[in-house]
């Protein structure tokens, strides 16, 4: 062995191995071996921001690992993933293993490929380079930045409004478009509107359908969107033209191109995901991150082979490779003919700022291998994110689609053009799918009015008609409206309009959405994301206190310099000393200025039923509450919403009977759902969550008769009890597995999930050290 190649997961270097062959060793990281400690002075802003990084202890291990196998080796490769965060990851891989003196009279290369196919290892390795110090620097900035942020904002959120929160340059900006959005939606008046929609019919008794068309012009005045009011109006205008033939006076007709979207790019993904698949960004990452990795496929020759099925995940390029076009092409003409071929290939040029253009889009690294080649071989998740990935890709290279529209006026009792009342009917249908054929984007919700002024989506067909010709009234109806607020963000929205915004990159966009849900700032219900209580107080604090912290603009700009460092353009400590100095005295300014009680309490004009004081609206622990501001003397407290508490039902009474006292449970409704509820209360207080726990199977080692149960703390953290309880109290943390210890043959290990180990098994039996990692950490950016 004379070479050393380092990647990032364990999945990766296995792919890797095979494709490298003798010669080479291929091994782990397993993600960041060096980090800033948890821990305040780890950015020494004193001293030009210097950063004082160390190997955390669960990454020990993996170093010397690491320093076994580089000793004797000629070459080192540095191949960890194609961003700055990987090139950082590199950098950090060579400083750790330089300091222990093992790279002395060997060459350390940086290799670096969008796609793991043995094409692009190979010629990774032929075009080494050394490591981008300047992509380097821009990932210590955005850490330094982001360490800084953690360390001196959270804490003032923990003083101010309760412990456990976080603040973050991105996260911040992301709940600020949140509660932003709910305010519009508490804020919106809906304003009424009617339509006067007719259904006309051909005389002739073998005529197609009726079709719709809409009242366009009355008393010779074009009807906007709320020209008709009310019904009063809408009742006149059904009276003057019910009844009445009408005529055709006009028809438009015209034919419309469209052209297929771009290749994926990450946030193209995780939107499409969202809407096409009801995949959450993190869900998103994590399926197309074992796809980039590699799977075992089959050959044309009826072996099996392990190679990466799609390109890098984290971009914002929508440049496809010449030979990946090429290939695309082939398989169009092959696939579904010359005419959805284009005459030359498409290319595509990214709306993003600052897009990293020598990368590539998301794309298939052999379009050939098609979804229904591997709809055996890959997981429900996997094959479904692979077949959209594939699809857009083809649709890309492919021709336009024609849309044949046709529009119609119909005048009331007469032929003339100008008729002093006028419907209009409208249609489309499909000349030619073009890109149709394998794809349409999808769309992102919108309020009934913007559907109704999109003519793009209208498929209804028209049928043949000609001027002069007379049609039937078969109905007239006149239809009440209102104008709807605009709709809460989904994953896919906001990702998209962060995106707009030039906030965060392809890989902030999932970690920045967990965080959000994770601090408890914000639910998502449906799919849509509504603002907590405690998101909304902490978002309140920002934009009054730090508003320029948590501008659009000023994130974006932040971003902008974070780019331009990474090419060169700008050093990254002047940028830090341009942020930190009037951050950090804000920071002073506002740990002296404001109180807890100014930023949790809401003044309201409304007298206590017991004393009289006025109220006020409290941050509790469970959200908002009213409050009594004589307390201590007065204690009284209610909902902030007593109708939500006076429309609930009345318990339900089971045939259940207590496990304390032997009555009848009760099926009882609370702030978080639905539970049962002892029916001896307040005599006994037994509650129980209405579903069942998760019986693991996995048997209890204490007492030998209960099996662990998963249950959720107050807190919301899940851990697993024993069924037996509270005869028996034991517990943990981690899940139990009905795995036996390989090592001491303990019946069962335990799985922990952790960032940055990945998927580990531990024995927890006593006197066994036994802990092995199964699977590597998805890589993601801190906010």
């Amino acid at each position: 062995m004379t070479a050393v190649v380092i990647v990032e997961s364990p999945a990766k270097a296995k792919t890797i191995n095979k494709f490298l062959g003798r010669g080479y060793k291929v091994v782990a990281t397993y993600g960041h071996i060096r980090d800033l400690p948890s821990k305040n002075g780890s950015v020494d802003t004193e001293h030009g921001f210097a950063m004082k990084y160390s190997v955390p202890k669960d990454s020990t291990k993996r170093v010397d690992e690491l320093a076994k196998a580089v000793k004797g080796a000629e070459q080192v490769l540095l191949a960890t993933d194609p961003d700055r965060e990987g090139e950082a990851i590199s950098w950090h891989v060579y400083e750790v293993l330089n300091e222990k003196k093992l790279l002395e009279n060997v060459q350390v290369k940086r290799v670096v490929f969008h796609e793991i196919t043995k094409t692009a290892i190979q010629d990774a390795v032929a075009h080494a380079r050394d490591v981008d110090m300047d992509m380097v620097n821009a990932q210590q900035a955005r850490r330094a930045l982001d360490y800084l942020v953690g360390f001196n904002l959270s804490p003032l959120l923990w003083r101010k409004v309760r412990r456990g929160l976080s603040a973050g340059r991105v996260q911040s900006v992301a709940l600020r478009l949140v509660c932003e959005r709910e305010a519009e939606i508490q804020a919106f008046e809906a304003r009424e509107y009617w339509s006067i929609t007719a259904l006309a019919a051909q005389a002739a008794q073998s005529a197609p359908r009726p079709f719709e068309a809409r009242l366009a012009v009355a008393d010779g005045e074009k009807l906007s969107k709320f020209s008709i009011g009310d019904e009063a109006y809408a009742k006149r205008l059904i009276k003057a033209v019910e009844k009445r033939p009408l005529y055709v006076s006009e028809i438009e007709k015209k034919q419309s191109k469209r052209n297929p979207a771009p290749p994926f790019i990450t946030s193209t993904l995780q939107q499409e995901a969202s809407r096409k698949l009801g995949f959450s960004a993190k869900k998103t990452m994590t399926v197309a991150q074992r796809l980039y990795e590699g799977m075992e496929v089959p050959t044309a020759d009826g072996g099996k082979e392990t190679v990466g099925l799609i390109s890098y995940m984290r971009t914002d390029s929508v440049n496809l490779a010449n030979e990946a076009i090429e290939s695309i092409r082939k398989q169009i003409e092959i696939r579904y003919g010359k005419e959805y071929l284009p005459k030359s290939p498409r290319k595509y040029k990214s709306s993003a700022k600052n897009a990293q253009e020598a990368h590539e889009a998301i794309r298939p690294t052999d379009v050939i291998r098609t979804p229904e080649m591997l709809r055996e071989i890959l997981e429900k998740d996997q094959f479904r994110l692979y077949e959209l990935i594939w699809k857009r890709t083809v649709a890309c290279q492919m021709a336009q689609a024609k849309i044949d529209k046709v529009a119609a006026n119909l005048s009331v009792d007469s032929q003339d053009p100008n008729a002093a009342y006028r419907f209009r009917a409208t249609g489309s249908s499909v000349a030619f799918a073009g890109f149709m054929k394998v794809y349409m984007e999808g769309k992102d919700e919108v309020s009934a009015q913007d559907r109704e002024d999109d003519d793009d989506d209208n498929e209804s067909i028209l049928p043949p008609l000609e001027v002069g010709q007379q049609l039937e009234q078969k109905s007239l109806d006149a239809r009440q409206h209102f104008t709807e607020p605009p709709p809460r963000y989904t994953e896919a929205t906001l990702v998209k309009v962060l995106e707009s915004y030039g906030i965060g990159r392809p890989s902030t966009y999932a970690p920045t959405m967990s965080t959000l849900q994770d601090r408890g700032y914000v639910k998502l219900d449906a799919r849509k994301f509504y603002p907590e209580d405690v998101g909304m107080v902490v978002n309140s604090y920002l934009t009054k206190h730090f508003s320029t912290y948590v501008d659009y603009n000023f994130t974006a700009n932040l971003e902008d310099q974070l780019d331009a460092v990474s090419r060169g353009e700008k050093s990254w400590v002047p940028l830090m000393e341009d942020f930190w100095q009037p951050f950090i005295q804000q920071i002073t300014l506002k740990d002296e200025t404001t109180s807890k009680e100014e930023v949790t309490t809401e003044q309201i004009d409304e007298p206590c039923p017991k004393c009289g004081a006025p109220l006020s609206i409290k941050l509790g622990r469970f959200g908002k509450f009213k409050a009594c501001t004589g307390y201590p003397e007065c204690k009284h407290t209610e909902p902030l919403n007593k109708e939500e508490e006076v429309s609930r039902p009345e318990p339900e009474l089971t045939d259940i009977p207590c496990d304390k006292c032997g009555k009848p449970m009760l099926i009882k409704e609370g702030r978080y759902g639905k539970y049962y509820g002892c029916s001896g209360a307040p005599e006994c207080k037994n509650n129980q969550p209405l579903n069942k726990p998760r019986d693991t199977g996995v048997a209890c080692p204490s007492c030998g008769q209960g099996t662990f149960l998963e249950k959720k703390s107050r807190r919301g953290k899940i851990f697993y009890s024993c069924s037996n309880y509270p005869k028996c109290k034991q517990a943990l943390w981690d899940e139990p597995l009905e795995i036996p210890c390989p090592k001491c043959q303990a019946p069962f290990v335990t799985k922990k999930v952790t960032k940055t180990r990945g998927t580990e098994h531990i024995c927890v039996a006593e006197g066994c050290d036994y802990k092995e990692v199964v699977e590597a950490p998805i890589k993601t950016s801190k906010q």
